[in-house]
C-alpha cells in the first residue's frame, strides 16, 4: 500500500537541496541529450512536471526545465518543434485540441489523441488513473439563492450571470462553446481571467463573477465551501493525466525511460492531485519540494 503524503513545512531552499541529493542517488549519469520537461501555467501541471523531472534526474537522466511555459497554444508547438520534450497532458482536452472527439472512455480517448499526436512526432505514454476535469463552480450563497446544483440548473439564470475563466475559454469546446451548445447557456458577460488560479479565485470570492471555471482537484473549492455544479449532461470527457513525449526522445532512451515515466504515472491518484494542489495553492508550499516528497513517499527516491 502506498504511503499517504505527509504534511511538512518545506521551502524552495530545501527543495533545491533535495533535488540535488536525489540526482546523486541514481545509477550514474546516462549518456544522451538532456530531456527538457515543460508544464502549463498552473500549479498542478508544475508539480506533475517536477515529479517527472525529478524521477528522471534520480535515475541518471540530465533534465532541463521550462515550467509555466503557457497554455496549450504555446506548449503543443513547443513539443512538436523540439523546444521541449516532455509535458504532463490531459487526454480529453488534448484529444479535442487535436481535432478528435473525446468521450468518458479513457482508453478510447487516449488512443485517439495518441494517434493524432504521433503524426506530429509526439506520442503519449500510458495514462495515469489520476484525473482532473473542468469544474463549474459557484459560491454556496449563489447555489442557495438560485437553487442550483447542476449545470443545467443555470439555464434560467444565465442571462443575468457573469462567467469567469481563462482567456482561451471562448474558443474551447469544454468551456463557453460547450456550455452554450450542450447546455444552452448564454451568460450576460464573460470575464477573461487566469487558468483556475488566484485571479479567478479572488474574482469568485469577491463577487466579480458568479460562475468560475476551476479544476476538480483544487483544494480551494472544499476549503471555501464552494459548490461544484454537476456536469449532468456529460460535457466533460475523461481527463486522465498522461506524459506527452517526443518520439525521438523515446527512440534515443528506449524502454527504461518509458517504464520509469509510466510507473510514476500509474502511482499518481486523483486524491494525490487534490492534496498536492491544496498544499501548493492554499498552504503556499513549494511545488518542487512537494514533488520530491511524493516521489519519496511512493518509493521512487530514497529518503535521506
Amino acid at each position: 500500500m502506498r504511503k499517504p503524503i505527509r504534511k511538512r513545512a518545506v521551502g524552495a531552499i530545501l527543495a533545491v537541496a533535495l533535488v540535488a541529493a536525489a540526482c546523486g542517488s541514481g545509477d550514474g549519469a546516462r549518456e544522451g541529450d538532456p530531456v527538457t520537461v515543460a508544464s502549463f501555467a498552473f500549479n498542478e501541471s508544475v508539480i506533475v512536471a517536477e515529479i517527472y523531472a525529478q524521477a528522471l534526474e534520480a535515475d541518471g537522466y540530465e533534465v532541463e526545465r521550462k515550467l509555466n511555459l503557457g497554455n496549450r497554444e504555446v506548449v503543443k508547438p513547443a513539443l512538436e518543434s523540439g523546444e521541449v520534450d516532455l509535458v504532463p497532458e490531459y487526454v480529453g482536452t488534448l484529444a479535442s485540441f487535436l481535432g478528435e472527439t473525446p468521450t468518458a472512455d479513457s482508453e478510447a480517448t487516449w488512443e485517439a489523441a495518441k494517434a493524432a499526436f504521433e503524426a506530429n512526432g509526439v506520442t503519449l505514454l500510458q495514462y495515469s488513473p489520476a484525473q482532473d476535469k473542468n469544474a463549474y463552480v459557484v459560491t454556496s450563497e449563489t447555489a442557495s439563492s438560485l437553487g442550483v446544483s447542476t449545470v443545467s440548473d443555470l439555464q434560467p439564470h444565465a442571462a443575468d450571470l457573469v462567467f469567469g475563466g481563462p482567456p482561451e475559454c471562448p474558443e474551447r469546446e469544454f468551456c463557453l462553446i460547450g456550455l452554450r451548445d450542450v447546455y444552452g447557456l448564454e451568460f450576460a458577460e464573460f470575464v477573461p481571467l487566469d487558468v483556475a488560479g488566484p485571479i479567478t479565485i479572488a474574482a469568485l470570492e469577491g463577487g466579480e463573477i458568479d460562475v468560475a471555471l476551476l479544476f476538480s482537484t483544487q483544494g480551494i473549492i472544499a476549503d471555501k465551501g464552494w459548490v461544484v455544479l454537476e456536469d449532468d449532461q456529460g460535457l466533460n470527457p475523461a481527463e486522465n493525466l498522461v506524459p506527452a513525449i517526443r518520439m525521438d526522445v523515446v527512440d534515443e532512451y528506449g524502454d527504461d525511460l518509458v517504464s520509469l515515466l509510466e510507473r510514476v504515472s500509474e502511482a499518481l491518484t486523483t486524491e494525490d492531485l487534490t492534496e498536492l494542489n491544496k498544499r501548493a495553492d492554499i498552504d503556499q508550499e513549494d511545488p518542487a519540494a512537494l514533488a520530491m516528497e511524493w516521489l519519496q513517499d511512493n518509493g521512487f527516491i530514497d529518503e535521506g
